[in-house]
């Protein structure tokens, strides 16, 4: 792993050098395009293995020309990068840019009828992409790093999708719009804990960013399920589904995904909230929604058109399109702003009845504010089944016990007690239960108001404070004063 790392920080060294690239989300962007290729070359050997084995023909997924062996890495007799062929400096950087990406982007149209397929990912992916390596140099040393790495073994991959999650980490760290792609992979993994997943239904994240939902459910299943065939291909094929409208989250999603064991991401490169909910059909349901979606945006009129109750509230339109993608007895955690169980507008009310009287929202975890590094907001996570109104929530107030912060960050050990209690769903200082009946119908308020919590000693008033403290100095005084006569 040591390597590994050490390979990730060269790599960030030489794009911080570079001109074409300013921050972690560039770097993240620029290194997955190169990871991707190198992937794509060991994937590319392994089914030729294959076919090899079962005396079957391979054709190459890529051109000669444009092949990792060719391009970005020849090597001489000894193994070693053959310095007279390589490409480098201005020829290396005007390779990529007028003639590799261009072929690369054009798989798109070539396999448009197949979008499972991985020759279609590539397509959608450099259609996406643009190179921001500027130096030739730069550009030859990142490559020559990335052929180092070992792509051979469950355990090479494994590392490197723990790496790759890291500089994910790092980026929703660096500010600008990078939260937008991290949600804590502590507090995914104990959401995932709770709905526990089983093979044959389908995942899905209509707002996937960095695909962290459907990563952590991947290793969910791989780790419980029995390693049959059939069940490998159902998790390859038919199991995790993503929807992304940004395209650098697109591309990161993907190539998560590709890192984890998915070798074709069910991800479409989309506004989901561009689809009229209205026409959401049974066969385009799921079994499972895992979810943190975008909150605080403002959508435009044209959008809301495609929902029932129209709001511009980002979030509170995905918690439309949620309820609507869930098969009947279908179940979804879904992270929210915590004012969405409050807000008084006609909207937000509206929503919370739909929501009341279609699901079961059985479970409110709230969260301190923190827990998304470098976002000041609180938020809450909504569990629910769809198809039978709600009779009882069980509300957890989550509390680690420290202020939650990038020094301090969420860990899974925090959230095992929730975990274990979501089943029971007992009453504790940390948790309560409420019935609908409890629930106020002219607003539908759902606010976290824990009346478990032990109330706290009321501050004394200041005149009560200095006359305690005359009294302790008079007392201080006498003793002094007995003290003295034993002097």
């Amino acid at each position: 792993m040591a390597n590994f790392e050490q390979t990730f920080k060269n790599i960030d060294d030489l794009l911080y050098k570079d001109s074409g690239a300013d921050s972690e989300i560039d770097y993240i962007e620029q290194t997955s395009w190169v990871l991707f290729l190198r992937y794509l070359d060991s994937f590319d050997k392994n089914r030729e293995d294959e076919a090899i084995l079962e005396g079957k023909n391979h054709t190459s997924i890529l051109e000669p020309k444009f092949q990792w062996e060719n391009w970005a890495a020849p090597k001489n007799d000894k193994g070693e990068i053959d310095i007279h062929k390589a490409l480098i400096g201005p020829d290396l950087v005007k390779f990529v840019e007028f003639e590799l990406f261009p072929y690369l982007a054009s798989f798109k149209e070539k396999h448009i009828d197949n979008p499972k397929t991985i020759e279609y990912k590539i397509g959608e992916i450099f259609s996406e992409l643009s190179n921001k390596i500027k130096s030739g140099y730069n550009m030859r040393e990142i490559i020559n790093m990335v052929d180092g790495l070992p792509f051979g073994t469950s355990k090479d991959k494994h590392e490197l999708s723990h790496l790759y999650e890291t500089k994910i980490k790092n980026m929703g760290n660096a500010g600008r719009n990078g939260g937008q792609y991290y949600t804590p992979r502590p507090l995914i993994r104990a959401m995932i804990k709770v709905m526990n997943p089983k093979i044959g239904e389908k995942i899905y994240d209509p707002a996937c960013g960095s695909a962290g939902f459907l990563c952590e459910a991947y290793e969910y299943l791989y780790d419980k399920m029995e390693k049959t065939a059939a069940n490998l291909e159902q998790l390859q094929d038919n199991t995790f589904f993503g929807k992304e409208k940004k395209n650098l989250a697109y591309i990161i999603g993907t190539m998560n995904m590709i890192l984890h064991g998915i070798e074709a991401p069910n991800i479409v490169h989309t506004n989901t909230l561009g689809e009229n909910i209205r026409d959401i059909q049974e066969k385009d349901r799921y079994d499972i929604i895992l979810a943190n979606p975008p909150f605080g945006g403002k959508e435009r009129i044209e959008v809301q058109q495609n929902f029932d109750i129209k709001t511009g509230e980002t979030a509170f339109l995905f918690m439309q399109h949620f309820i609507k993608s869930l098969k009947a007895g279908g179940r979804a955690a879904v992270v929210i702003k915590n004012t969405f169980l409050s807000n008084t507008d006609n909207a937000s009310v509206a929503l919370r009845q739909h929501l009341l009287e279609t699901c079961n929202l059985h479970t409110i975890l709230d969260m301190p504010q923190g827990t998304f590094l470098g976002a000041g907001v609180k938020t809450v996570v909504l569990f629910f089944t769809k198809g039978e109104p709600t009779k009882n929530i069980w509300y957890y107030q989550f509390d680690a016990g420290r202020n939650m912060g990038k020094t301090n960050p969420l860990n899974d050990a925090d959230l095992d007690e929730f975990v274990r209690l979501s089943l029971s769903k007992p009453e504790t200082e940390k948790s309560w239960n409420v019935t609908l009946s409890e629930v106020e119908v002219s607003n539908y308020d759902l606010s976290v108001k824990n009346p478990n919590k032990p109330e706290e000693a009321p501050l004394r008033e200041p005149a009560l404070i200095l006359e305690e403290m005359q009294t302790l100095d008079e007392e201080t005084n006498d003793i002094l004063g007995t003290l003295n006569e034993f002097v």
